[in-house]
């Protein structure tokens, strides 16, 4: 029998109902097609080869084309729709083979791949891809690697495009230009370097003249690798070249490597080398930047950035309004985050979540009830729903401001309306009741965290034990204090304050100490607040010395908590032990940690704040501190603890 063309085929196949065909009586169980089978009367039927399928209609037989402009095949489509990524996918393309006789080439599974529906689902093109080269001696081609790849690369799957390059390499001898920067732009993108360098030999060993298109995406997948230092040598060599000049792309990739390295002042250069070129930089160029700084605090240089791009005429996306509105909250300036938020409605660009949750941030932290509010309701009123880190936001305000039963409700209403509350938002709550001096709803807030399954963090631990040193309830502390080391929460160096400060109160001086010792065993270095705290409570205590031994300890560690000596004056000026304050004194300028001035205007604004007039006159107008006695043929320094003598 002779063997039907794939044309033919499928115009029968318009008779075929569901996956029944008069050709499935003769259709072949070896895939390949050929061979013999016998009739219910026992008589042998030759089987028609499977013909192997082209992306191309065969129209020979009809009329000679031109083969630059042939016609899709009619099977494309065919296949292409039985690609539903179904479980039942695979069997369908067997029984639709088996029943047409056919089997696709590698030629015909590419174009397949390069559909732009399988194009955009990722699984079902590795799917088919599995399944094609499952067919009897079926080897793909580069055609199919290279879009299957491409499909891959778009979905962010780098393992599988890692995969099949290390298949695709070892069988490929030389390579056409589109495929080299199809391949370029996909492994640029998954940041593979190895099988890039592999491409970039293999470009060069097939002649393909390497453009700025090409140096671009080597760039950038040095870039997107890590390997910042080997794409700024890349770029001094287009430079340095003379053959060709970076346009906006490749200073945009440069800045976005020295922005990952972590030099933004070389981003930002390269950026003012650009201007100097006469390249215009786009809002990629700025956006990259904005990003840079805003993720290091650099804040300032964010507001500037925006200015520039206002000024140039650059279109601002969204995201970078989103930045500077925050950069401007957290620095403190939410009427000019304001002023950016009322210039992007003028250019009919829309907020979000991240915008009204930082101007309400922006107000709350300076306490402006009115305007957080009113962010928040128009918030809402645009149909953005509130999440965990706004209604966190709002209670603490609340808080601040002394609103407790406003955050209670808030909180009920939460729980209610099943708002995920997070641990900002409890922490928020029981600092405020703390605070408040309502320890027993603190203490019950606290409890809730555990049956809604919130995990508790250091900082709400934190929270309730400094609400119950408050309340007095030091017991109650110190059982927190040890709960949190016994349940995994790392205890900081706020929570070795918390038990320290309360210590003291109790008088427990001892044990502040040992905690103190404590907190050092476990490497938990002590900040100003820690030190403040322990030093006061020592000199209170009268153990100035211990204070200053403690303070010489931490000295060569390279800790040395800013205004530590002038607390401890202070506090030894305002209970009466000047003689204690003086000696401490000329202890800090005979030690050389301050300037003999600077110590003499601390004690001085001490004893003045002490109620001390008359010893804070006499130092005024001497030369205690500062001057010098000589004693024959030497000078001293006139020590502080002349003060309270004659």
């Amino acid at each position: 029998m002779q063997a039907l063309k794939p044309s033919v085929r499928l115009l029968a196949g318009t008779f075929c109902s569901g996956h029944c065909c008069f050709l499935s009586a003769f259709s072949s169980t070896d895939g390949t097609g050929g061979g013999t089978r016998r009739r219910q009367d026992g008589r042998p039927v030759s089987i028609p080869p499977r013909e192997t399928l082209e992306p191309y209609a065969d129209l020979s037989d009809v009329v000679e084309g031109n083969p630059r402009n042939l016609a899709p095949s009619p099977w494309l489509a065919r296949i292409v729709a039985l690609l539903d990524g179904s479980p039942e996918m695979e069997h369908r393309l067997d029984e639709f083979c088996r029943n047409f006789l056919i089997r696709l080439s590698p030629e015909f599974v590419s174009h397949v791949l390069r559909n732009p529906r399988v194009q955009s689902s990722p699984v079902i093109a590795l799917r088919f891809f599995d399944w094609a080269r499952n067919q009897r001696n079926f080897s793909p081609d580069l055609n199919a690697f290279v879009s299957l790849i491409d499909s891959l690369s778009r979905s962010g799957n780098v393992d599988r495009v890692r995969a099949f390059a290390e298949e695709m390499m070892p069988a490929v001898s030389a390579i056409g230009a589109k495929h080299a920067n199809s391949l370029l732009k996909n492994f640029a993108a998954a940041g593979l370097v190895k099988e890039l360098l592999w491409l970039w030999r293999k470009m060069k060993e097939s002649n393909i003249e390497i453009d700025l298109l090409s140096y671009n995406c080597l760039m950038d997948g040095l870039v997107n690798a890590g390997f910042y230092e080997s794409a700024a040598r890349v770029f001094d060599s287009i430079i340095g070249g003379g053959r060709m000049s970076p346009d906006v792309v490749s200073y945009n990739i440069i800045i976005k490597g020295f922005c990952r390295w972590g030099k933004n002042q070389e981003a930002a250069g390269q950026l003012k080398e650009m201007e100097e070129k006469g390249i215009v930089p786009d809002k990629i160029t700025y956006l990259t930047l904005i990003q840079a700084f805003y993720s290091v605090g650099e804040f300032d240089s964010c507001l500037g950035l925006y200015h520039e791009m206002q000024e140039k005429g650059v279109e601002i996306p969204p995201h970078a309004y989103t930045l500077v509105i925050t950069s401007l909250c957290k620095n403190g300036k939410p009427h000019e985050a304001l002023r950016v938020f009322d210039s992007m409605a003028l250019k009919n660009c829309a907020a979000n979540v991240a915008i009204y949750t930082a101007l309400i941030d922006g107000f709350a932290k300076m306490g402006n009830e009115s305007k957080a509010v009113t962010f928040f309701n128009r918030m809402k009123a645009e149909g953005f729903e509130p999440d965990a880190v706004v209604f966190s936001v709002m209670v603490n305000l609340l808080c601040k401001v002394g609103k407790v039963d406003e955050a209670l409700e808030w909180y009920e209403n939460c729980k209610e309306s099943g708002v995920a509350i997070n641990s900002v938002f409890f922490t928020s709550l029981i600092d405020g009741l703390g605070k408040a001096g309502r320890i027993n709803e603190a203490e019950r807030v606290f409890g809730e965290m555990g049956i809604i399954g919130c995990a508790r963090d250091s900082y709400c631990y934190n929270a309730m034990m400094d609400g119950f040193v408050k309340a007095g309830k030091f017991e109650r502390a110190i059982a927190l204090f040890k709960e949190m080391e016994k349940e995994g929460c790392g205890q900081t160096v706020y929570s070795f304050t918390i038990m320290i400060d309360g210590l003291f109160k109790e008088h427990r001086n001892e044990e502040a100490l040992k905690v103190w010792e404590q907190m050092i065993d476990k490497g938990i270095t002590p900040n100003a607040a820690c030190f403040r705290v322990l030093s006061l409570g020592l000199c209170m205590a009268g153990k100035v010395s211990r204070a200053c031994k403690i303070l010489d300890d931490l000295a060569p560690m390279g800790i040395l908590p800013d205004g530590a000596y002038a607390d401890m004056i202070g506090v030894l000026c305002r209970v009466g032990r000047v003689d204690h304050a003086c000696k401490l004194a000329d202890g800090i300028v005979d030690r050389e940690r301050e300037i003999p001035g600077k110590v003499r205007t601390v004690l001085l604004n001490a004893l003045r704040k002490a109620g001390n007039a008359d010893l804070a006159v006499k130092l005024l107008h001497s030369k205690i501190g500062i001057g010098y006695d000589r004693m024959g043929s030497v000078k001293r320094r006139v020590k502080f603890q002349n003060l309270l003598r004659g």
